[in-house]
């Protein structure tokens, strides 16, 4: 199965399932606990990477952008799109949720 790397350290493959990197995995988390207050839901890292994916299809993230978990920038490009995997989604990302 062949994977696209969406981000530096994200990747897609054609089935729609998500692998990160172990520093990316890093990142998420962070961000996760970044968003969490604002967004006003429980945010974890797999809506955190569900938001990131969102935010480079419609164009707001550069797909060969480092990111960093303490950009306070990212969190706010990525905050609209957390809400929305809780409004439109349930905050259900995957399958096993």
């Amino acid at each position: 199965m062949r994977e696209d790397e969406i981000l530096p350290g994200v990747f897609i493959n054609s089935a729609g399932e998500a692998t990160i990197s172990q520093e990316m995995g890093d990142v998420l988390f962070a961000l996760a606990l970044e968003l969490e207050e604002p967004a006003g839901f429980p945010v974890d890292v797999e809506h955190v990477l569900a938001a990131m994916v969102m935010a480079v299809r419609c164009g707001e993230l550069d797909p060969g952008q480092a990111l960093v978990g303490s950009d306070p920038q990212l969190v706010m490009q990525l905050l609209p799109h957390v809400k929305t995997v809780f409004r439109d989604f349930g905050g259900v990302v995957g399958k096993d949720d």
